[in-house]
């Protein structure tokens, strides 16, 4: 069966929290109705990765919301989560899928070729960008904008996540140019009211459908 996303893919990053408590920032988001978290942590030690998991893990399931890992799929297994997501330059997508067996993998595409090479070889979904740039991940690459997302969107029928400079301010313009879910960062994690703002951009999505 085809994985089915929800509008709003949140990403929890423990270096955008603006000195808050990840746990805390976790609870408002999930209280707020996010359906799928990637938990993504690039600083901290692996224990403490896990230990941040394993407490995702207990809270996402309390939640009824699909836990994803970002690149580490020794952690996602560890902690049980729904899935992984991983980058071009993490371990290869017929590994994780060896490893993950029937859980989620998600692969991050950047162009044509690499979106049809992910869903020819299983990817559950593709999150493609960085749609209009971005402040919280280093990346080589130019923002591709909701034009090249059609063009992709025509391509495939895997799930597409956009990610990349997405904003409460812009995100209907990825649905519409045929994204299946947002995945949004600093435009949550920064504000005063993650959870406030969550639940704004979910409505958003009603008013739009």
């Amino acid at each position: 069966m085809a994985l089915e996303l929800p509008p709003l893919y949140a990403i929890l990053d423990p270096e955008h929290t603006r000195g808050r408590p990840a746990e805390r920032v976790l609870i408002g988001l999930l209280e707020a109705g996010v359906s799928i978290l990637q938990l993504r942590v690039k600083s901290l030690p692996p224990v403490d990765f896990l230990e941040l998991a394993k407490d995702a893990r207990t809270a996402t399931r309390a939640h009824d919301c699909k836990l994803i890992i970002n690149d580490r799929i020794d952690i996602a297994l560890a902690c049980d989560a729904d899935g992984v997501h991983l980058g071009q330059d993490d371990l290869s997508l017929s590994a994780g899928r060896k490893l993950m067996g029937k859980k989620i993998v998600g692969i991050s595409t950047h162009d044509l070729d690499q979106a049809r090479a992910a869903e020819c070889g299983g990817a559950d979904y593709i999150g493609f960008g960085p749609m209009f740039g971005t402040r919280t991940k280093a990346t080589v690459y130019e923002a591709r904008g909701p034009e090249m997302l059609k063009q992709i969107r025509g391509a495939v029928r895997v799930p597409i996540v956009a990610i990349g400079g997405i904003t409460e301010e812009n995100i209907q313009q990825v649905w519409q140019a045929g994204a299946d879910s947002a995945a949004i960062i600093s435009d949550i994690l920064r504000n005063d009211d993650p959870g406030a703002k969550v639940m704004r951009i979910l409505a958003q999505r009603q008013s739009y459908s």
